[in-house]
């Protein structure tokens, strides 16, 4: 197990290098661009070298903060030599479950299939911090979750590997339900599971999060935007942040209207509970809780996954530890990342591009973020 040791000592850690885990997804041209540029952006932070990709041979002396692609695996971080999170951005966990959503809800009952190390006791801590829903290894259990999730209204199926959008269904009935398992491999399910919970109409996603960069720490509460991809899939498409210098204590005095206040404590539920899987640490830590109607009518309001690794979003906070850094008097900073699909897209003055081309995979799109307004002191 990997306990959050103190710090190694700043100078010791002099060089700041990408990492490609053993789990990671394959990714998009852009998100690999953007990758480098966040690790590019933490050397700046840090007065760091930036290698580039991580070569064991070249940096098996030590002092790499790494920027992995993905949440690494507890074996995977100790034979880096990764014993605390000021050694990384992203986070360590035990299992491979547990870097997805599908730790976001309870099982079906004491008897529901579930993999080695699931964590009831997270569950239940963090059940009032998110949806109603629930967390399947086998259809059977998919079936029992939907039986009692209908009667308030339809259903949002998630495969917990899928993000920005993509691999989430809408289901109305069992016999939905069943065509849409008929699609995946039992051992699909068995292995990563799904997510069952109730479907918000009029959704609005917030973005929460603490982010820790050596000894600078910024807490944040924004909202998220959907835009249609080159696909006409409706997907991610940015964030707005507005980022304290601090802690959660320093966020909640920040002013906010009562929905984002609940966003910013169901989020901290989640977060303090995630220490019940033995071994995690995390240096960025990003929740999106998500706000609606459901199906009877009942506004809801709950964390709809974790996000610990570097991701959409993480541009703005680190343009926003910048400023911070830049500027000591500084103590509040609002940022944007943006990502636009198609050829015809507009860059706002003051935005830094990170993408503005043709992705093999994804087609024409820009990735920019840009700090719209920082503040000296708290209003």
């Amino acid at each position: 197990m990997i306990a959050d040791r103190p710090a190694l000592e700043p100078q010791t850690l002099d060089t700041v290098a990408v990492y490609f885990s053993r789990l990671g997804a394959p990714m998009y041209t852009h998100e690999k661009v953007t990758l480098s540029i966040v690790a590019e952006s933490i050397a700046r932070v840090n007065g760091c070298r930036y290698a580039g990709v991580y070569n064991l041979a070249e940096h098996s002396g030590g002092g790499v903060f790494f920027v992995p692609d993905d949440t690494l695996m507890l074996d995977e971080a100790q034979n880096l030599g990764i014993h605390s999170r000021q050694q990384l951005y992203g986070a360590v966990v035990p299992y491979p479950f547990v870097k997805t959503k599908a730790i976001t809800h309870g099982l079906v009952g004491a008897d529901a299939a579930r993999p080695f190390g699931w964590s009831s006791a997270f569950a239940d801590s963090a059940r009032n911090a998110v949806l109603p829903g629930y967390t399947v290894f086998s259809p059977d259990d998919a079936r029992m979750a939907a039986k009692w999730l209908l009667p308030l209204g339809s259903i949002r199926v998630k495969e917990p590997l899928g993000d920005g959008g993509h691999g989430q269904t809408v289901v109305a009935g069992i016999a939905e339900l069943n065509a849409f398992l008929k699609n995946l491999l039992p051992e699909e399910i068995r292995y990563h599971g799904l997510v069952l919970e109730t479907n918000l109409r009029r959704a609005r996603t917030r973005s929460i999060g603490q982010t820790m960069i050596g000894d600078r720490m910024i807490t944040y509460h924004g909202t998220q935007r959907t835009v249609t991809d080159n696909h006409g899939l409706t997907v991610y498409g940015g964030s707005d942040l507005i980022c304290v210098r601090g802690g959660w204590t320093e966020l909640e005095k920040l002013p906010m209207d009562a929905e984002a206040r609940l966003a910013v404590s169901q989020a901290r539920t989640y977060d303090r509970n995630a220490d019940r899987y033995p071994g995690f640490l995390a240096s960025r830590r990003n929740y999106d809780v998500g706000q609606g109607i459901d199906g009877r009518g009942q506004w809801r309001s709950g964390v709809f996954e974790a996000s610990w690794r570097s991701g959409g979003a993480s541009t703005a906070e680190l343009a926003a530890l910048m400023a911070f850094a830049h500027d000591p008097a500084l103590q509040v900073v609002e940022a944007t990342s943006a990502k636009q699909f198609g050829s015809r897209t507009t860059i706002p003055p003051g935005a830094v591009v990170h993408f503005h081309g043709n992705d093999p995979d994804e087609g024409p799109l820009l990735r920019y973020t840009v700090v719209t307004r920082a503040m000296r002191r708290v209003a």
